[in-house]
């Protein structure tokens, strides 16, 4: 099937998208969650010929992203199964508001109609954004990397046999198997289908959505995340902080890139970092400062403007808050930043400074995600100002309108 002719499906499919009722939403949720465990082996064996195909090609790390296991395919199913038990936001009522004349005017959560993703590495993405679109009402228009296109294919078989097995039209997910980049620049063409356009992934696929698009877009951001270690810090607490933020899984746009630290606590805490990363295999890229300190790499001119995704923690030495708040404003991508500290002025001081989607005090930036927010899975994190910011969930995928209500009022 083309391109057009799939957009074509899911434009006619859009209605019945938004006439399902929460309790159809829902049984098809868990009928696809069954069919994604049922249909693991499949999924797997679609991934292990991904897997081989790609490796050599890209990094361990990323290899990692685009690995499923029992165990990954489990956790996906469950991410639909929590989606299913969130409340419905499709018809929830914002505000009502009653004129003079008598009209009332109410404005209530409707669904987006078609939304487009286009992203890259992570099958996980395939499961999360087709729950997250039919629980809020819209049709799903999916397009993944080459490098994933067998298991991503394997996993939306899986989804249309839940929702077959349900009646539903196979329609409502629909997956664009053309990885060239005429597909994608087909759905950033696509007005008049495509109601919201997502893309989910590297620099490169973010600037060339947001540039080019002609449908409304939605900017996820990379994430050059940034930690600073106040001179107020628990050193010990900014230790394993900084170790989550940068190690627990550095492929993803959660994971810290850079970390600041004060210079009153530089002689004490770096030597801690530097032990602490050699045993993680983490390459720390340093500024002149902090290299008279501990050993490691000079940083080069783009290493505090580079989303590493990788081992890789660029470090630097500033004299006080407001110069750590001053280069997160001029490196930042406005994802997650986070500053350790137990002088409460100061936290206060940093999260009025930092205009990012997420600001923590005292917890690493790895909690920015729509699981940890209570959303459910979330679509993506969004770093722009204008519409949804940071974790988007079921709420920050359906639009509104308002219902006015009359009795013969004329004006």
């Amino acid at each position: 099937m083309t391109t057009q002719e799939l957009l074509c499906r899911a434009k006619a499919a859009k209605a019945a998208a938004a006439a399902l009722s929460t309790q159809q939403k829902n049984a098809l949720l868990c009928a696809m969650a069954g069919a994604l465990c049922a249909h693991s082996g499949a999924i797997l064996e679609a991934n292990r010929a991904d897997l081989g195909a790609a490796r050599g090609h890209i990094s361990d790390v990323m290899l990692d992203r685009l690995a499923l296991s029992e165990a990954r395919i489990a956790a996906m199913a469950q991410g639909m199964r929590d989606v299913a038990a969130l409340p419905d936001p499709v018809g929830e009522e914002l505000a009502r508001t009653v004129r003079p004349n008598g009209l009332v005017i109410r404005k209530v959560r409707v669904a987006m109609g078609v939304i487009a993703v286009i992203y890259e590495s992570r099958p996980n993405v395939t499961s999360d954004a087709a729950a997250l679109c039919l629980k809020s009402g819209s049709v799903c228009v999916l397009r993944g990397g080459k490098e994933a296109i067998r298991t991503n294919r394997a996993v939306v078989d899986a989804l249309h046999a839940g929702l077959c097995a349900q009646g539903a039209d196979p329609a409502l997910i629909g997956l664009v198997e053309d990885t060239s980049r005429a597909s994608a620049a087909a759905l950033m063409a696509a007005r008049g289908t495509v109601d919201l356009l997502i893309p989910r992934g590297g620099k490169g696929l973010i600037r060339a959505c947001v540039e080019q698009a002609k449908v409304p877009c939605i900017e996820t951001g990379t994430g050059i995340c940034h930690i600073y270690v106040d001179k107020a810090a628990d050193l010990a607490m900014a230790l394993a902080i900084v170790d989550n933020a940068k190690t627990s899984r550095p492929s993803v746009c959660n994971a810290a890139e850079v970390c600041l630290v004060h210079r009153d606590v530089a002689a004490a805490f770096l030597p801690m970092l530097a032990q602490r990363m050699a045993q993680k295999h983490t390459e720390l890229r340093l500024c002149p400062r902090a290299a008279a300190v501990i050993p490691g790499t000079p940083a080069g001119p783009d290493d505090f403007d580079t989303e590493f995704l990788d081992y890789i923690l660029a470090v630097r030495v500033v004299d006080s808050l407001e110069e750590a708040a001053a280069h997160i404003a001029l490196h930042s991508t406005g994802h997650s930043e986070a500053i350790v500290t137990a002088d409460k002025a100061a936290a206060e001081a940093f999260t009025r400074a930092v205009d990012s989607a997420a600001v923590y005090v005292n917890a690493s930036t790895r909690f920015t995600d729509g699981g940890e927010f209570g959303l459910g899975c979330e679509m993506g994190i969004s770093t722009q100002k204008l519409g949804a910011r940071g974790p988007m969930g079921l709420a920050e995928l359906t639009s509104y309108k308002y219902i006015v209500e009359g009795s013969g009022q004329t004006r």
